[in-house]
């Protein structure tokens, strides 16, 4: 109980269409999609599962009620997206708060801390070679790039809940 873990998160997929992200031909470090008339640069990227990341100064005083779920139902994430609020507090931590898809804000995301890491260290914001902690609402995460190409995610797994369902 409460021992620490690492597994492998396989490799960002940032072309568009593996997103999936529309109305973007190309590949880019971030995309400026439009929010409630405010335009936003968005990272997008797929770990299996597709997210956008934005840069924030201060993560407590991010719009994640607002603007999480106005970002995943944007016409741009045809099957919407985990939202990732990122502030880098310097090149080997962030913290992070993530609004996931049909859920809303959590208190960790595995894939999210992933896809964070990814667009940031692609920026050259983070050093995903050396290591970047990531902290979260939930606790801490340590994301780096394994020598195979794969993000690679270390932290604590801790027992939470057992339940019986019953049909």
């Amino acid at each position: 109980e409460g021992g620490a873990f690492e597994v492998a998160m396989g490799a960002p997929a940032f072309a568009p269409s593996a997103v999936p992200l529309t109305g973007f031909d190309r590949e880019a470090d971030g995309y400026d999609i439009e929010i409630d008339g405010r335009a936003l640069r968005v990272g997008a990227v797929s770990m299996g599962n597709p997210h956008a990341v934005l840069e924030v100064d201060d993560v407590d005083a991010a719009p994640v009620d607002a603007v999480g779920p106005a970002l995943q139902r944007h016409a741009a994430f045809p099957e919407q997206c985990n939202v990732g609020f990122a502030q880098v507090v310097d090149r080997n931590h962030i913290r992070l708060r993530v609004c996931e898809r049909g859920v809303g804000e959590t208190l960790a995301c595995g894939s999210g801390a992933c896809a964070a890491v990814a667009v940031l260290a692609r920026r050259g914001r983070v050093d995903a070679v050396a290591g970047v902690e990531v902290a979260l609402p939930g606790g801490t995460l340590r994301i780096y790039h394994g020598t195979d190409g794969d993000l690679r995610m270390a932290g604590p797994a801790a027992f939470v809940y057992e339940g019986v369902f019953s049909a």
